[in-house]
């Protein structure tokens, strides 16, 4: 069975749960370091069936109930997940996406409560694992990483621009109901 492309629409729900290892060629402690990385991700994604339905959640966002502590166990995960993908030799597009995707982890993960039920969707550590394995599995792929990466750039910056341009309008529209602009 092959390894599906990172190129593909849905790329980030790749799933590294096929039994192939594509860290066969890699120095032992860095293969090593992916099969706990997959067993941690299993167990802080997927761990827990809630009942009654197919749906699967983790450890992360139980964890995530906890204030403050559940952040910091959350971004010292991140920073153990981004430390392997150094390690692996994907190339920078990809740790770039890495880190995107831990960062909206972390940043949407924050929201009390919200955040937590936004884990138990979003699995970030899945597809991290899912995208060092399609990586590897397949390195010339790594186009599709800075295609996706030029996507949410041009995303922010247009995300950006249309947040100055509301806040302008927004200014403007208060200074004239407040009589500071006739």
């Amino acid at each position: 069975m092959t390894r599906p492309s990172a190129a593909t629409v849905d790329d980030p729900d790749v799933r590294s749960g096929d039994g192939a290892d594509p860290a066969v060629d890699l120095d032992p402690a860095v293969a090593a370091d992916l099969r706990r990385l997959r067993d941690l991700s299993r167990l802080l994604d997927d761990s827990i069936r809630v009942p009654g339905t197919h749906w699967r959640i983790g450890l992360d966002p139980v964890i995530g109930l906890v204030p403050v502590v559940g952040d910091a166990v959350g971004a010292a995960l991140a920073a153990y997940v981004l430390s392997v993908a150094v390690r692996t030799g994907v190339p920078r597009a990809t740790l770039a996406r890495v880190a995107f995707v831990l960062w909206i982890d972390a940043v949407v993960g924050a929201v009390p409560v919200a955040g937590d039920l936004f884990d138990a969707y979003w699995k970030a550590n899945r597809r991290t694992v899912g995208l060092l394995d399609a990586r590897l599995a397949d390195p010339a792929s790594a186009a599709a990483d800075r295609r996706y990466l030029w996507s949410v750039g041009l995303g922010a910056v247009g995300l950006g621009v249309a947040t100055i341009v509301a806040l302008a309008a927004l200014g403007w529209w208060l200074a004239g109901a407040l009589g500071m602009v006739t």
